[in-house]
């Protein structure tokens, strides 16, 4: 780290008088932690840390006792600070100056708020940021730090729903990897062996926690690394230890990549690596071996649920794990696929394995798992191309269900979003991908920004190995890796992409072009695309997916000649959001409905607005939206006349909901999720007159409702689950005729309501609120409409970025 960085972080807190900040904090945990059980673990770890910090925090204010500055001063450097790229530190100031009103809120709160719980868990957050730049351990760049301390092991991945024959290993493991003498342990072992699982279960060992603390950092590297991100890790290793950190899914060839880590040569630091190949000479080696016959069988029994049943015979489950041969992914998909099938359907699959087959590499993994996809019927055909169109998204990528719901309503017909995640639940429930929800709350309606889907990456082996069965010119999806990194060419579509060549005539490995009719295709690029694409014609593609890595990007030219696209989904993979260029070249589509923005800069979109006659719904999640939709070339009325749907999540730079978007008077939709930083709506919401669903579901900051908003006469769903900072309902809101369910749950400081709820009553079909809020609404709404929302307190999704 820049010594810079650190005298400028210590100067602005003398400045700021964080001594007398500090002690009030430290003074008001201390005082609350033991009166409310429901925050108490938050707010011990919060003492802990402050603890650490006592020491660091009275040497900063020693140091510069001659040098502190009138307020008005350290006020004027804080907002130069929150004006450069290392705006974090003064960020840092503002949470600590303010923790002390959070912790003594706490006191006052029942029952469990999320909102506050929350903001503890930043403030965590916060401080330890600060002891890491106070003690010269972090990286050279605050918010590349921070964006890699989120990077833990919740953010990954989640454990099974059962792991079985891990004790062993685990204890094998602990005892090799903490001789004083090993710096990097390699595990190893076939696909589908385990070793991510392995290891996360290492991470949440309690031993290796007490160790470790949260010194931890998960990083997957996979086939496609993310350097910029294992760049961060690197220089954040710089600092003393004790340090963890996991590298896992390392391809082989990456000796360049381990040798970088094993050459830092740092104290107290350990590095375990997952990896299918054994890199001799890094480290010490440790074989995952199979599951012995009693731990497959236990596995077996879970997948299928079989329990202790007697349905199928022992026998046969015996025969059906010599094919597995010990194999957890192996039997799991396999138990899950027969789950509640009967006998006949057992033996039959054992007849459709070959006989004596033995599981010695990963392709007969793959044929073993290739059996679960082939006893999807006629009837869940739709399932096997769900799971095909898994692999449209990089590997080892936490993918949202959103996603897939707007490719698979056009590519499939599936017109109510309910459809496609309940084909994600299938899936997930023949063990062919993981579904995580990241909040799950049963009163909230069918709005599913918290899935997510992830998946092993042999069975993304096994899709692209399915992409092969079909003829080129029949293939239903192009899965495509480009860039200066990874050229093009037919060797690489055909190890990578399923076989498909012949995208152009130039390729050295094609004798004569051949049509093409996908109707998806997915490109992941480092942002530049050879020459040769600006030739391509793919006159059935209805589904464009681009996934990028780099600052800045922009759309192939070839879009412009996709005539029949219909969706466009733009992801950036990098730490921040990108600009996105070429967007005028979607003019010429006139059948494209549907956009998804992942980490995109709008402002680089709307500046230059081009008109899109035909769009329906744009979605933009974790977008910086800055001045977007402000002072545009032309209306965003002109340029998107038929917009019915807009979702807005995870935008933390949306501070007032543009007025001009009210000028979209064929919404039916707007959702504004997560959005904190939204203190505002502008008050000519009320010409939305078409607006049936308003969703302002935690955006915590938003303050009050305007009065226009009894305008939305069609509007049959209010939603505003933990809109904490609302203290009232608009006088009017009976003028809302259409109005069927409203959603005030954790709204804990809405007082009273208006006399005009009353008229809602005849209406109304369900209210969702708090306990402590029932009384309210009871004065006007029939009990029985009355729901109360109840949420369990969990911080672990809390610690889970969207991504």
């Amino acid at each position: 780290m820049e010594q810079g960085l650190k005298i400028q972080v210590e100067e602005l807190f003398a400045e700021a008088d964080l001594v007398k900040w500090f002690t009030m904090l430290h003074k008001a945990v201390k005082d609350v932690k033991d009166k409310k059980p429901m925050f108490r673990e938050p707010l011990e770890n919060l003492d802990s840390k402050l603890e650490e910090l006592n020491p660091l925090i009275k040497s900063i204010e020693n140091k510069y006792s001659t040098k502190k500055k009138k307020k008005e001063k350290s006020v004027a450097k804080l907002k130069d600070v929150l004006d450069q790229p290392k705006w974090e530190v003064g960020k840092m100031v503002k949470q600590i100056e303010n923790g002390n009103e959070l912790v003594r809120k706490c006191s006052k709160l029942s029952p469990w708020n999320v909102f506050h719980a929350l903001q503890l868990v930043d403030l965590k957050k916060c401080l330890n940021e600060l002891l890491r730049i106070l003690t010269e351990e972090g990286s050279r760049n605050a918010l590349g730090k921070m964006v890699v301390s989120r990077e833990n092991l919740r953010s990954v991945t989640t454990l099974a729903d059962v792991t079985v024959g891990l004790d062993e290993p685990l204890r094998d493991l602990k005892n090799m990897f903490f001789k004083d003498n090993v710096s990097m342990l390699v595990l190893n072992g076939f696909g589908g062996y385990g070793k991510t699982t392995l290891a996360i279960k290492f991470c949440e060992d309690k031993e290796v926690k007490a160790i470790f603390k949260e010194n931890m950092f998960f990083v997957r590297v996979s086939k496609e690394p993310n350097l910029d991100r294992i760049q961060v890790v690197r220089q954040r290793m710089a600092g003393p230890g004790p340090l963890l950190l996991v590298l896992d899914d390392v391809w082989s060839n990456s000796e360049s990549l381990l040798q970088e880590f094993y050459d830092l040569k740092l104290q107290n630091y350990k590095i375990l690596v997952t990896s299918r190949s054994e890199f001799p000479g890094f480290g010490t080696p440790y074989n995952l071996k199979a599951l012995n016959d009693e731990d497959s069988m236990t596995l077996l029994r879970h997948s299928a649920s079989l329990g202790d049943s007697s349905s199928v015979p022992e026998d046969l489950l015996r025969e059906i794990l010599k094919h597995c041969k010990g194999v957890p992914l192996a039997i799991t998909v396999t138990g899950k696929s027969l789950r509640g099938q009967a006998t006949e359907f057992w033996r039959s699959r054992l007849a459709d394995w070959s006989k004596g087959s033995i599981l010695d590499s990963e392709t007969e993994l793959l044929l073993c798992l290739q059996s679960s996809i082939d006893a999807l019927g006629d009837k869940e055909a739709i399932i096997r191309e769900c799971f095909m169109d898994l692999v449209s998204f990089p590997e080892d990528q936490r993918i949202s269900a959103a996603a897939f719901i707007d490719m698979w309503a056009e590519l499939y017909k599936l017109d109510e979003d309910f459809l496609s995640i309940k084909n994600l639940h299938e899936l997930a429930s023949r063990g062919l991908a993981n579904l995580v929800i990241t909040r799950n709350i049963e009163i909230l309606d069918d709005y599913y920004i918290e899935h997510f889907v992830s998946q092993h990456d042999m069975l993304r082996e096994l899709a692209i190995y399915n992409a092969k069965l079909d003829p080129i010119e029949d293939r239903k999806r192009l899965i495509v890796v480009s860039g200066d990194n990874q050229p093009i060419n037919a060797s690489r579509l055909c190890i990578s992409s399923g076989g498909l060549i012949s995208l152009f005539r130039k390729c050295k490995y094609v004798q004569k072009s051949q049509p093409i009719n996908a109707r998806l295709l997915s490109i992941s690029s480092d942002g530049t695309f050879p020459t040769q694409w600006q030739s391509v014609h793919l006159p059935q593609v209805e589904v464009l997916v681009l996934n990028f890595k780099t600052e800045n990007n922009a759309l192939p030219e070839f879009v412009q000649k996709i005539d029949k696209l219909k969706v466009l989904i733009v992801t950036n993979y990098g730490l921040l959001p990108t600009e996105l260029n070429n967007f005028d070249l979607l003019e010429s589509l006139s059948n494209l409905k549907r956009i998804r923005l992942e980490r995109i800069s709008i402002h680089s979109i709307t500046k230059n607005f081009v008109p899109l006659k035909s769009l329906k719904k744009i979605s933009l999640f974790m977008c910086n939206m800055g001045q977007a939709f402000r002072n545009c070339s032309i209306k965003i009325s002109d340029a998107w006349p038929g917009l019915e749907e807009m979702n807005i999540d995870y935008c933390h730079d949306l501070v007032e909901l543009p007025a001009e978007l009210c000028d979209l008077v064929h919404m039916k939709i707007l959702s504004i999720t997560n959005c904190h930083k939204l203190s505002a709506l502008p008050e000519e919401i009320g010409k939305l007159e078409n607006l049936e669903v308003l969703r302002l579901r935690s955006c915590t900051e938003l303050v009050r409702l305007p009065v226009s908003i009894k305008g939305l006469t069609k509007l049959n769903l209010l939603d505003m689950y933990n809109c904490f900072s609302i203290k009232e309902l608009p006088e009017g809101i009976d003028k809302m005729s259409s109005l069927r369910e409203i959603n005030v749950g954790q709204c804990l400081r809405l007082g009273e309501l208006p006399e005009s709820v009353l008229v809602l009553d005849v209406q109304l079909e369900k209210v969702i609120c708090d306990e402590e809020k029932k009384h309210l609404w009871e004065h006007f709404i029939a009990r029985d409409k009355i729901k109360v929302a109840k949420e369990q307190p969990n911080l672990d999704w809390l610690e889970m970025p969207p991504l």
